[in-house]
C-alpha cells in the first residue's frame, strides 16, 4: 500500500503559531507557525513514514457555508494581528512547499475540508492502493475516517499525536464517523458557531443516535411515535427537539464536509522528496536543527546567516 500524508494547513499552523513563542523577523513579520508547522511534519514523517505528501490551505475568501449563514465563523480570528500573522505565515509555508517540491491545494469559496474530503474520496475510488492519513485538529474531519483513511491529530504541544481509525473516533466521541455530522446537527459547534439543537448535549445526542441512528430518524421517531414521549425520550426533550429542528438541520448541513469539490488529483504527482531536499530547505531557511533532523548530521546555526525569511 502506498501511503498519502494529506496535510490540514491552517490547522497544522493555528497549533503551531499557538504553542511557539512570538518570533518575528527584522521586518515584524510572524515566523514562529512555519518553524512550528515545519517541525511538526518533519516528526509525522519520520513517524508515519509516508510515501506521498500534498498540503492543504483555506483561502481568506469566503466559503458557501458564509453565504448559508452569516453567523458561520463570526467568532473566528477577530485579532487583527493573529489573523495578519496567520496569513502571511502561509505565504511563506507555501514558499517553503514550492521549494520542496510538495503541492499544495487551495480552492477558493470551499474549506481546506471540502478539498481534504474531496481528494482524500478521490484516492479512495482510484485503484492506486493508497492509505490516506490526514494530519489535522479538526474533529469535523472525523466524519471522513474509515478503513483507507486515518486522521494523525496533535494531543499536547507540537510532537504528542495520535493516529485516529474509526474504533478511536468511537472513543473520543461516542458516535460512527459516519454519524459525526449527526452528532454536530444535534449540539452544533462553538468554534465554528453554529447552533445545533438548543438544550441537547453530547451525552444526549450520543443516546439518540444509539437508538435512531441519524438525525432525520430521531424526528422521524418523535413525529411517528407518540409512544416515545412517555416510554423512551423525555418530554423536556421532545419539545426542545421540536423548537430546534431548523437549527439542527442547518447545523448538518454546515457540518457536512463537501466530496465533490472541483478539484481534481494525481497521488503521483505527490512523491515525498528525498531527505537531502528536505535538508536544503531548512538550510536555506536557516532552521539548522531541523536540518540535522533531516539529515541525521548535527549541524551548527551559524549566527551570521541570514535565513530565508530573516529579513
Amino acid at each position: 500500500m502506498k501511503k498519502l500524508l494529506l496535510v490540514d494547513g491552517n490547522a497544522v499552523l493555528h497549533r503551531a503559531y499557538h504553542a511557539l513563542p512570538d518570533w518575528r523577523n527584522r521586518n515584524g513579520e510572524a515566523t514562529a507557525g512555519v518553524y512550528g508547522f515545519l517541525s511538526m511534519l518533519l516528526g509525522a514523517i519520520e513517524q508515519l513514514k509516508p510515501s506521498h505528501l500534498a498540503i492543504v490551505f483555506d483561502t481568506p475568501a469566503p466559503t458557501f457555508r458564509h453565504n448559508m449563514y452569516v453567523g458561520y465563523q463570526s467568532n473566528r480570528e477577530k485579532d487583527r494581528q493573529i489573523s495578519e500573522d496567520i496569513w502571511g505565515q502561509v505565504e511563506k509555508l507555501k514558499i517553503v512547499f514550492e521549494k520542496l517540491g510538495v503541492p499544495v491545494y487551495t480552492l477558493p469559496g470551499f474549506e481546506a475540508d471540502d478539498v481534504i474530503g474531496t481528494l482524500s474520496l478521490q484516492v479512495s475510488n482510484s485503484k492506486n492502493q493508497t492509505d490516506t492519513i490526514i494530519i489535522t485538529g479538526d474533529k469535523d474531519l472525523m466524519q471522513l475516517v474509515d478503513e483507507h483513511t486515518f486522521l494523525f491529530m496533535p494531543q499536547r504541544g507540537l510532537s504528542d499525536n495520535v493516529l485516529v481509525d474509526e474504533a478511536k473516533v468511537i472513543e473520543k466521541l461516542g458516535v460512527h464517523p459516519n454519524q459525526v455530522i449527526d452528532f454536530k446537527a444535534l449540539v452544533g459547534d462553538s468554534s465554528d458557531n453554529y447552533p445545533g439543537v438548543t438544550g441537547i448535549g453530547p451525552k444526549t445526542a450520543i443516546h439518540l443516535l444509539a437508538e435512531y441512528d441519524s438525525f432525520e430518524n430521531v424526528y422521524k421517531q418523535i413525529t411517528n411515535n407518540q409512544d416515545l414521549i412517555t416510554n423512551q425520550i423525555p418530554k423536556s426533550q421532545i419539545m426542545k427537539l421540536m423548537q430546534g429542528y431548523e437549527g439542527g438541520r442547518l447545523s448538518k448541513e454546515l457540518a457536512t464536509i463537501r466530496r465533490d469539490a472541483p478539484i481534481t488529483f494525481n497521488v503521483e504527482n505527490c512523491t515525498l522528496p528525498i531527505k537531502q531536499k528536505f535538508t536544503d530547505v531548512f538550510r536555506e531557511l536557516n532552521y539548522r536543527s531541523l536540518a540535522s533532523r533531516s539529515s541525521g548530521v548535527k549541524e551548527e546555526k551559524n549566527k551570521n546567516q541570514v535565513g530565508l525569511f530573516d529579513l
